[in-house]
């Protein structure tokens, strides 16, 4: 039998639990979760407060974007006392293929569940805009096959890397594409 996203949550960590246990990006992905604040007097945050879902999280902790995203979904999370829990992508991949992005297993996913752990909406990989910037910068790279390539590719991760980490105007964009998505459920369960 298929488990469910209620299967998955049900056996899945918290999030400050698997920030807890990181190995490649935790300093980084603490540094953004100890500068970053909620935006105040949010109703966002009081509907979720009221509504008390639960977000399942499919991450791994290599992904640069996962980095960025998690401390971000973790201070919504603590500021209206929410339970987020969290899968590794690649332990089991059925969960991912049951919520591809383009066709493909990108990370971050949040699955925001309903008390009967139904999806009621899906965010990730990235906020648009961002996905955008991204995009825009990836234009510059030269063909895969080219001997520049990797020291290029190289060089584009490490400033992406120092954006996410340094730029609380990303931070904030993330906050508000979340907010995006996951508000209209919120208010129509309100």
């Amino acid at each position: 039998m298929m488990k469910t996203e209620k299967h998955y949550f049900d056996e899945a960590i918290s999030l400050s639990a698997y920030m807890d246990t990181m190995e490649t990006h935790k300093e980084n992905s603490f540094r953004i979760y100890e500068q970053f604040e909620v935006p105040q007097d949010d109703e966002f945050i009081e509907l979720l407060k009221v509504k008390k879902l639960n977000i399942l999280v499919i991450t791994e902790d290599w992904c640069g974007d996962a980095m960025m995203n998690n401390p971000i979904l973790r201070r919504i999370a603590e500021a209206a006392d929410l339970d987020v829990r969290t899968v590794y992508r690649d332990n089991d991949t059925d969960l991912i293929d049951k919520h591809l992005t383009n066709g493909g297993r990108s990370i971050p996913v949040y699955l925001l569940l309903d008390e009967n752990g139904e999806v009621e909406a899906k965010w990730g990989p990235r906020a648009a805009t961002i996905q955008e910037y991204v995009m825009g910068l990836r234009k510059d790279l030269p063909p895969a096959d080219a001997p520049e390539f990797k020291e290029k590719q190289q060089l584009f991760m490490e400033r992406i890397m120092a954006e996410y980490t340094s730029k609380p105007e990303l931070w904030l964009t993330v906050y508000e594409d979340i907010r995006k998505t996951f508000l209209p459920v919120v208010q129509k369960q309100a």
